[in-house]
């Protein structure tokens, strides 16, 4: 088993898959190969549908079983070099809105944080409508002061973008980065290199806790927040597309179900 599973994850790692899809995709497959046991060279259909049932009657979700079935599709054609169709139809997911803060909500959030370099961190990651993982990979290199915008490398799917880069924290930013090698990060730990991505999640989450806001929001609501509020100020959806680095504008288009003005404008009839 160990074979394959080095074979995966070669194969991932030549394809540039990110480290974190990597180990993603190596679990998911191990998981399976443990499930089928014996005969690892051999695409069985039938163990897959089986494989994937056992998750679904564990209560594990749509997407975590979907991932699976994408892990086993790479498996199958790039390291065994199955080339028939395997004829199993993606999970179907639930269809949720994203959780989104208004503008209070955000800066109740902000101003409950008392280290400087955390307020910062929160602030831009609002502001520029950035990822946990692009957060804390911020390299002082990525920022143009000047043209106030922000280089961001290998996103998602391995993709650069540039996104907007809010001018009011241009001081700020410029003091935490005073004399300090442009290949640093920009929110470096105390113990040097970059703050974990729990680390970043959990300042969030305090700070949430502290403004006393009760609703389910996570790091990633505050870009959830930063597209919203650009579409609420009339930005055209297709340059928030560009600003966010979605391949689809339909990824997109759902924050226009969470800002649609004439919806807001109906009153209950009770």
């Amino acid at each position: 088993m160990e074979v394959y599973l080095k074979k995966l994850e070669d194969e991932l790692k030549l394809r540039k898959y990110s480290p974190k899809t990597v180990m993603s995709y190596v679990a998911c497959v191990a998981d399976y190969l443990r499930y089928k046991q014996d005969s690892f060279d051999c695409v069985d259909i039938d163990s897959i549908k089986k494989h994937l049932l056992s998750k679904i009657d564990r209560g594990m979700s749509s997407q975590t079983v979907n991932q699976s079935l994408q892990a086993i599709n790479f498996f199958c054609w790039n390291v065994l070099k199955y080339r028939e169709k395997i004829d199993i139809r993606f999970a179907k997911t639930p269809s949720k809105l994203p959780v989104v803060l208004s503008r209070d909500e955000i800066q109740k959030i902000i101003s409950s944080i008392n280290n400087s370099k955390h307020k910062l961190l929160i602030s831009i990651s609002y502001a520029s409508g950035l990822r946990v993982s692009e957060a804390i990979d911020l390299k002082i290199k990525d920022l143009d002061l000047r043209e106030l915008t922000i280089h961001i490398k290998g996103a998602k799917g391995n993709k650069d973008r540039i996104t907007v880069f809010p001018e009011k924290l241009a001081e700020e930013i410029e003091t935490l980065t005073a004399n300090r090698n442009p290949d640093d990060y920009v929110f470096a730990s105390e113990r040097g290199g970059k703050l974990t991505t729990r680390t970043a999640q959990l300042i969030f989450e305090n700070a949430l806790r502290r403004a006393g806001i009760q609703k389910d929001a996570t790091f990633h609501s505050l870009r959830h927040s930063f597209a919203t509020h650009l579409l609420e100020n009339g930005v055209d959806v297709r340059y928030v597309q560009e600003l966010l680095g979605h391949a689809n504008i339909r990824t997109t288009q759902i924050y226009t179900k969470v800002t649609n003005p004439m919806l807001r404008n109906i009153k209950s009839p009770l």
